[in-house]
This record gives structure tokens, sequence and C-alpha cells, in this order.
């Protein structure tokens, strides 16, 4: 690359996606967890595609760009603005981050319903920290049983997306993960209390 300012930039983000792949890599290592239903060449191809946005980028940014975009996974085929929440409030700092976020369809579609139900809400904001332990607690209900169909991911996803819209206003992280292990020990899968849903 030549030594000039789009040189850099390009080697700069360069590097920063193969830190990030280093870290995805790295969190798919540890524990049991069940390797991500969209092929790497896919999200390698995808996050190619991406490169075209400038970063940060809000949800709105990445569905105008690419909505429309499928995506293949384990269980079906998936375009773009299902996964990703076409709001502002949503924004991507990388290429990488939105791969990260579509790499698990069943949850992204869960977020963005979340997301958009959210922002129906006036003078509530799903903020990072709340956002990321929703976000966690699908992960866990995905990773209970790869058989089931991702069953508690919807039902949880369902109950929130109810609780915003008849209460007005967002559950607590503690409550969603109540609620999730409350599923779980009615569906007969185990969780104990040093679990991320051991509540």
């Amino acid at each position: 690359m030549p030594d000039d300012k789009q040189g850099r930039e390009d080697q700069a983000r360069s590097a920063e996606r193969r830190q990030q792949e280093r870290e995805i890599d790295a969190e798919l290592e540890r524990g049991d967890e069940a390797e991500p239903p969209v092929d790497a060449a896919e999200l390698d191809e995808f996050e190619t595609e991406l490169d075209s946005l400038a970063y940060p980028a809000t949800g709105t940014d990445v569905v105008a760009a690419l909505g429309d975009r499928e995506i293949e996974a384990t269980d079906g085929t998936y375009a773009v603005e299902e996964l990703i929440p076409e709001a502002d409030v949503e924004t991507f700092d990388s290429p990488a981050a939105v791969r990260k976020r579509v790499q698990r369809p069943t949850v992204a579609g869960a977020m963005k319903r979340i997301v958009e139900a959210s922002e129906t809400l006036s003078n509530v904001t799903l903020d990072g920290s709340q956002r990321d332990a929703y976000e966690k607690t699908l992960d866990e209900l995905q990773a209970i049983d790869a058989d089931d169909d991702d069953e508690g991911v919807r039902v949880i996803a369902d109950w929130i997306v109810e609780r915003i819209r008849d209460d007005e206003t967002l559950p607590g992280s503690r409550a969603v993960r109540r609620q999730a292990a409350k599923f779980c020990r009615a569906n007969g899968y185990p969780i104990r209390n040093d679990e991320w849903l051991g509540v």
C-alpha cells in the first residue's frame, strides 16, 4: 500500500479487523460455546461489503446500504434488514461489529425486535449495558440446547417486547434473566446459581 493517508487508514482498518477476528475466535474457543450458524467465508464476504460505509455507522445506515443483502445460515437465509434494526440508536464501530451481530441470526433478529420496540418509548433509551445484558441472556438461551429451534430466544424476546408495549418501560436486565431462568427450568434445562441465568 502506498504511504499516504488512504494507505495508512486502510492498514489501520485491516489491523483492527484482524484483531477483532482474533477476539471473535478466542471468544468461540472459550467454554463449550456452539459454532455460529453462519459460515466464516460468508461473513468475510459480507464484511468486505461493509467496508464502503463510514464508521461509526448506525443500524439505519447499514440497512440502507445492505438491507436486501442475504446471508446464508445453517437454518436458512436471512436478509440483513431482518437482523439489524433500522434505528439510529444502534451503532457499529466497524465492519467486524456488524459481522459479529449477524453471525447468530436468531439472537440478532430477536434484538432487532427489542430495539425497534424500545424506540416507541418516550424518555427511555435502551443503553449499551442493558442492551448487552439482554443480548447475553439471549446468547445463553441459544447455547442451552442446540436442538430446540431456539425456542427460548423467541419466548424471552416476545416477553420483553410485551413488557415494553404493556408497561411502557424496559424490563430490568435482572428481570429478563429471571424470566429466562424460569423458562429453562420449566422446560427441563438445569440452571446453576453460578451461571448467568442463575438468578
